[in-house]
C-alpha cells in the first residue's frame, strides 16, 4: 500500500480573497444582466410605422387657417412645420412658432406625439398644435 499522501497548505488570506472576488464577480454579472434586460423592455409603446411622405393638417385660429406639415419616413417623424404661416398671423400670435418648435423638439426625441409636455406660457395653443400634429400622423399611419 504505497499511497503517497499530499498535504496542501492554504493560507486563510488566500481563501478569503478568493471568496470575495467570486462574490463580486457574481454581483457584477447579475447587475449587468439586470441593466441590459431592463433597457430592452423599457419601451412600452410599440414603434409606429408610417407611409413615407408629407402629411398636412389644418389648424384654425380666429378665421386664419394654418397648415401643419409633418414629414415622415417608415419609422420616424422627420420634420414638423407650418407650411403657410404668414407674417400677419405670426405677428398676431407671436408665441405660435416657438410653441410649435418646442412640441416638435419633444416629438423628435421621443417619436411619440402623445407624451408631449405643454408650455406653461401657451398651454392651449400647444394643445391645439399637438392635436393637429396627431391628425396629420393618423393620415400617415399604416394599419
Amino acid at each position: 500500500m504505497g499511497s503517497k499522501t499530499k498535504i496542501i497548505v492554504l493560507h486563510m488570506k488566500e481563501i478569503i480573497y478568493t471568496i470575495v472576488f467570486l462574490v463580486l464577480a457574481v454581483f457584477l454579472i447579475v447587475l449587468l444582466t439586470l441593466m441590459f434586460r431592463s433597457q430592452s423592455h423599457d419601451s412600452k409603446t410599440p414603434a409606429q410605422h408610417y407611409r413615407p411622405g408629407v402629411y398636412t393638417s389644418t389648424l384654425t385660429l380666429n378665421n386664419n387657417a394654418l397648415e401643419i406639415e409633418v414629414s415622415v419616413d417608415e419609422a420616424h417623424i422627420n420634420s414638423i412645420r407650418f407650411s403657410n404661416l404668414e407674417e400677419s398671423v405670426a405677428t398676431a400670435y407671436p408665441l405660435i412658432q416657438p410653441a410649435l418648435e418646442e412640441i416638435a423638439d419633444q416629438i423628435y426625441q421621443t417619436q411619440d406625439p402623445d407624451n408631449v409636455e405643454y408650455s406653461k406660457e401657451t398651454p392651449y395653443t400647444s394643445e391645439v398644435i399637438a392635436d393637429a400634429i396627431r391628425q396629420a400622423l393618423e393620415k400617415a399611419a399604416t394599419d
